[in-house]
């Protein structure tokens, strides 16, 4: 990891889109139309993990990365043909883990976890129009994200209220809840339900950021003051 980013390729059956994968950096994923353009578009967001790294105190580890190597190609599916994100599983995600390597998974998605927390709390509440989304403001996206992760969290036996993500107390007892649950599970060596655990720490870290980033490319406070 010292000198090159682990990038692992999931092709969609139909050859529609490529999600480049950063195997060491849950969250770091991008799609695209080709093998090439998905390891470009996911290279180019390298600086926008950089404060990710930093927030898990790792910003000297991955500031070493000097390139991309891809270390295997695998099958999506239609889901990832359609959405362009990922939605299946490579070997890597399938390979056992140390309790340590666990324990670093973990810090990363918290980071992504306080990122998101970062920019939702700074952005403005009306989004700039687009495509994605349509209308949607930052209070549907910020609901439409933890709404998800409450869904995951069950293949976790974590069952978190309703509404009860949206305080912080509540989002904070699910956080560590979600994470204690992923240990337990690690140490029966058990799935999340059919998912495998690095597999939803990766999924759970992408989606947070993916929003995360969304907000901060429709804020519209620098256009409002």
């Amino acid at each position: 990891m010292a000198n090159h980013m682990r990038v692992t390729l999931e092709i969609g059956p139909k050859g529609k889109k490529v999600v480049a994968v950063a195997a060491d950096w849950p969250g770091l994923a991008r799609g695209a139309t080709t093998e090439e353009a998905a390891i470009e578009r996911v290279c180019s967001y390298v600086p926008r993990y950089a404060a990710v790294a930093k927030l898990a105190g790792m910003e000297a580890a991955f500031a070493a990365i000097a390139d991309a190597e891809v270390v295997e190609r695998y099958p999506g599916t239609g889901s990832t043909d359609f959405w362009g994100i990922s939605f299946a599983f490579s070997s890597i995600d399938q390979q056992a883990m140390s309790g340590e390597a666990l324990e670093r998974e973990l810090t990363l998605m918290r980071a992504c976890w306080a990122f998101f927390d970062e920019v939702r709390s700074r952005v403005s509440a009306e989004m700039q129009r687009g495509p994605r989304g349509g209308g949607r403001d930052r209070d549907r996206i910020v609901r439409h994200t933890l709404a998800a992760e409450q869904d995951w969290a069950k293949k976790l036996g974590v069952l978190t209220p309703q509404d009860a993500m949206l305080t912080d107390e509540g989002l904070n007892a699910h956080r560590d809840a979600y994470c204690n649950a992923i240990r337990v599970l690690h140490s029966q060596s058990n799935l999340a339900r059919t998912w495998p655990l690095r597999y939803l720490i990766r999924h759970t870290a992408f989606h947070m950021l993916d929003h995360a980033w969304e907000m901060e490319d429709k804020d519209l406070t620098a256009k409002q003051a």
